[in-house]
């Protein structure tokens, strides 16, 4: 498998980001954002994507974890776009479903130059641990964008909210993981002869 690999810096007034990202890894990572739940999330996703990844982030957390959470998304959106560079020679579509205990979600990806990101978690409480259950659908919607990839992920069932974001950055992660299997027979994948 040829190499797929990125190491992004990105420096604004509000956060210092540096992410390394291995897409055909075996799920290492190494995560230090500021922001203990997000760290947990970003773990499962490497964990179960296979991604070798390193994040660590020092934001404004004095002010709140807006921008810290934002940042993540759009620098790891960076680098996967990076890593993968021109997409041919994969499956490019990826669809998962993934439980955790009581909570079921769905993830369906398009590796297709186009951004976009349809999320429906259905979480109820204001945080988990000190991240703002609002920022968790912004940070998906924030990589899809950077991406430039297609994403729907939503929670089918649950009552618990850290089982349903759970469920659902690992739905993501094999949906993910499916859409970047190899595929010699693809070339570029799709009838346009692009993306």
């Amino acid at each position: 498998m040829e190499a797929k690999k990125a190491v992004v810096d990105r420096t604004t007034k509000e956060t210092e980001i540096h992410v390394e990202l291995n897409l055909y890894g075996t799920g290492s990572s190494t995560l230090d954002s500021g922001i203990g739940f997000l760290d947990h999330m970003l773990c499962a996703l490497a964990k179960h994507a296979r991604f070798d990844l390193v994040l660590n982030c020092k934001g404004d957390l004095h002010i709140d974890d807006h921008h810290s959470v934002e940042d993540c998304g759009i620098v790891l959106g960076q680098a996967f776009k990076e890593a993968l560079g021109q997409p041919k020679g994969i499956t490019r579509f990826g669809s998962a479903f993934a439980p955790l205990d009581e909570a079921l979600s769905r993830a369906v990806v398009d590796i297709s130059g186009r951004a976009h990101a349809s999320v429906d978690l259905q979480l109820q409480r204001e945080k988990l641990g000190t991240l703002s259950c609002e920022m968790i659908p912004h940070f998906i919607e924030s990589f899809a964008q950077n991406a430039a990839i297609t994403l729907h992920v939503d929670v089918l069932k649950g009552c618990n909210d850290h089982h349903r974001a759970e469920s659902a950055f690992k739905a993501l992660a094999l949906a993910l993981r499916a859409a970047l299997t190899p595929d010699a027979t693809a070339g570029v994948p799709s009838t346009k002869g692009t993306l």
